[in-house]
């Protein structure tokens, strides 16, 4: 079996089955479904932990006016040390014709350094003038990778105006999609390269975040969140891509759902609420794909547990995206850690690279080293950058 990773290395149950049957036709994805906004999910209790900010909290005390003023300093370029980058979901991209480290994150923005320790950043790199996506403008979870002579962005954009579904007493699903830009340079400007600019890679009427690249016996897949907000019980899922990258060409399949991860908690239960909002369900988050030395396939991915926010860990029985992936009973990574994946450095040392915070505070970017050379990875010791 040939295979390359392309970087070193409910909707309610019943329409989830129809698409999986073939009985909805989840082509169609340019069909405009716009919903007026509906009841929501309860407002969390004072003091209970909270994913993200609610509504109510956005604008009190100038607080919207600050936030506005912090990031336009953060958006200023300039040399950062890397203990001083706080950010969710890095990705790094090792660049070999340009011996150059690219860092990417949510917010879309790209850093690049030469040692892993100065970053010069933030840098705008994407043009998505004239789509649906220059209306959403903050891109989630962005990656780079390289797939023949190209380079490709993937992010995920989210149109809160756009809504696809109301789900009473719970959530108003925006149009969330992650869509894949190209460029000749990993720098950029990353483009849309297709005809349709404003076509969807997965299903139209699904909440889709955090979509990764992965190649398999020359077949290109992306593997992607459906989220928990919409199903209750996320799934990870892929579609196959045609080969210049432009669009889907398979139905999505389902890998596993969030619950069968013996150290995912609920979020209720956890305590945990959502922008604000007391929403029960299971989280999927965040997966990239790997192999080990061995030949081992396995998937990162990230949810929640007792210990907040973790990395969780599976691995593929048939050794194929197929599966079936059977899920590791302890957490990879805990401490409200996640959302973290490999990347080799130019000397050939494996680092795995996660964010982290403590408590409500800012996600802060941590290394670690990893040993890959058994059937399954192996967390080593958080390097501590000087």
């Amino acid at each position: 079996m040939k295979v390359r990773l392309i970087s070193v290395l409910a909707i309610p149950a019943i329409m989830f089955a129809s698409c999986q049957t073939g009985e909805s036709n989840c082509e169609e994805h340019q069909v405009k479904m716009v919903v007026e906004p509906g009841e929501q999910a309860p407002l969390m209790d004072e003091g209970q932990n909270n994913f993200g900010v609610s509504a109510a909290d956005r604008d009190t005390t100038g607080r919207a006016a600050r936030m506005r003023a912090r990031m336009a300093e953060m958006n200023k370029i300039r040399t950062v040390h890397f203990n001083d980058l706080s950010m969710s979901d890095p990705y790094i991209y090792p660049d070999e014709s340009t011996k150059t480290y690219y860092l990417t994150s949510s917010g879309g923005r790209m850093y690049k350094s030469k040692d892993l320790v100065m970053w010069e950043g933030p840098y705008n790199v994407i043009d998505i003038s004239g789509t649906w996506m220059e209306k959403a403008g903050f891109a989630a979870a962005a990656e780079i990778h390289k797939v023949g002579d190209y380079y490709y962005y993937a992010g995920t954009w989210s149109d809160h105006s756009d809504l696809i579904q109301q789900v009473p007493r719970r959530y108003n699903v925006p149009h969330n999609q992650t869509v894949l830009l190209r460029s000749e340079n990993p720098e950029g400007p990353y483009v849309v390269f297709d005809d349709n600019p404003d076509h969807d890679y997965q299903p139209r009427e699904w909440d889709c975040i955090d979509g990764t690249l992965y190649e398999e016996d020359g077949h290109i897949y992306m593997v992607f969140v459906h989220e928990w907000t919409q199903l209750i019980d996320g799934t990870m899922d892929y579609v196959e891509l045609s080969k210049d990258l432009k669009r889907t060409i398979s139905k999505p399949v389902t890998m596993f759902r969030a619950s069968e991860n013996p150290s995912c908690g609920e979020m209720n239960g956890l305590g945990e609420a959502t922008f604000g909002r007391k929403m029960p369900g299971w989280v999927t988050d965040g997966p990239q794909m790997f192999r080990t030395q061995t030949g081992k396939l396995g998937m990162l991915w990230a949810t929640w547990g007792e210990e907040r926010y973790f990395q969780a860990v599976c691995y593929s029985e048939s050794g194929t995206i197929a599966g079936p992936w059977v899920q590791e009973p302890k957490p990879f990574l805990a401490n409200n850690s996640g959302h973290g994946m490999l990347f080799r450095t130019f000397e050939g040392e494996l680092r795995y690279v996660v964010h982290h915070a403590e408590g409500n505070g800012p996600r802060k970017p941590q290394y670690w080293t990893v040993d890959d050379s058994g059937d399954k990875l192996v967390l080593g010791k958080r390097i501590i950058v000087k």
